[in-house]
């Protein structure tokens, strides 16, 4: 029995499921490395300026990933557009929101923040902060996600929300300002979260920290199943939280009781460095974990936990 089917045989086992192989295949066929490659490299690019919230090289960042969503034909989540704008104080701010709509009044949200720390102190006569696993690497994901979801070709049962959220540098600014201002917040049935997901520790490179909310160990399973499916490159340690409030943008979902799943790779020498640069991720790695990823946004949009 193919990789594919066996993990369509265990999905099915959920009543709420809709899948079939030709559904599955052509979303998971179209997360590429390449593509991971191309994503990473332009948001860590030095011409994008370390994508500091509210500065040109962020706004720059924020362009990029609009121009592939309309690309995708993936339609903005907000009736004037993608951009989300907000402001603290005299700094002004975006998030990036798109919407593939779904069966029910229900979401989920699939995200990760675009924006770092700009221009800094030089190190090494570098003074730009690149941010290539933090966070190029966490948006790649969701936006091949967004591309294989539209590209399965049915709606899912939820509808799913990519999120790309501004001002996380600066305390989780772009988030917060979501769920503080979402009409549907009580709609939202899951979040899942990508920050730093390119590297990993020195010592342990091939390491993945697979967040979940305690309360629904099917998530674990979900991920359990499918590396003895895929055997994917990464080597998870699952962790179960009560409330995943701490450390990135899941704070404010999880302090809202909204389950989460967060996929981050630990730190690395180069995180918030300028040396932090797309040239030092781990492709293979980084692409097991967004394929993963994408079969697990396709159940969280679909079955029932």
């Amino acid at each position: 029995m193919s990789k594919i089917i066996t993990t369509l045989v265990l999905m099915l086992l959920s009543p709420f499921a809709v899948f079939s192989q030709k559904h599955i295949e052509c979303g998971y066929r179209t997360i590429l490395s390449s593509d991971a490659r191309l994503f990473v490299e332009t948001l860590a690019s030095d011409s994008l300026q370390g994508r500091d919230a509210g500065e040109e090289g962020g706004r720059k960042a924020a362009a990029y990933i609009v121009s592939l969503l309309e690309e995708w034909g993936i339609e903005p989540l907000l009736d004037d557009g993608y951009l989300q704008h907000f402001a603290v104080k005299d700094c002004e701010m975006n998030n990036v929101l798109a919407v593939i709509p779904g069966k029910s009044d229900e979401y989920v949200v699939v995200g990760a923040h675009y924006d770092h720390v700009g221009i800094g102190v030089a190190v090494d006569g570098d003074s730009c902060y690149n941010g290539a696993d933090d966070n190029a690497s966490g948006v790649s994901a969701v936006l091949q996600i967004a591309r294989a979801v539209k590209n399965v070709g049915t709606a899912p049962e939820r509808g799913i929300i990519f999120a790309f959220w501004d001002g996380e540098e600066m305390g989780l600014l772009g988030s917060r300002h979501f769920v503080e201002n979402c009409a549907f917040l009580s709609q939202v049935s899951a979040y899942m979260n990508f920050d730093m997901i390119g590297r990993g520790p020195v010592n342990n490179p091939k390491h993945l920290t697979y967040f979940y909310t305690a309360s629904h160990p099917v998530f674990g399973d979900w991920l359990k199943d499918d590396m003895a499916v895929y055997g994917f490159s990464f080597i998870p340690d699952y962790r179960a939280w009560d409330k995943p409030t701490g450390g990135s943008d899941n704070a404010y979902f999880a302090k809202n009781g909204i389950p989460i799943v967060w996929y981050h790779t630990e730190g690395h020498p180069d995180y918030h460095r300028p040396s932090d640069t797309a040239d030092k991720i781990d492709y293979e790695k980084m692409i097991d974990i967004t394929r993963a990823a994408f079969l697990c946004t396709w159940r969280l949009a679909n079955e029932k936990y």
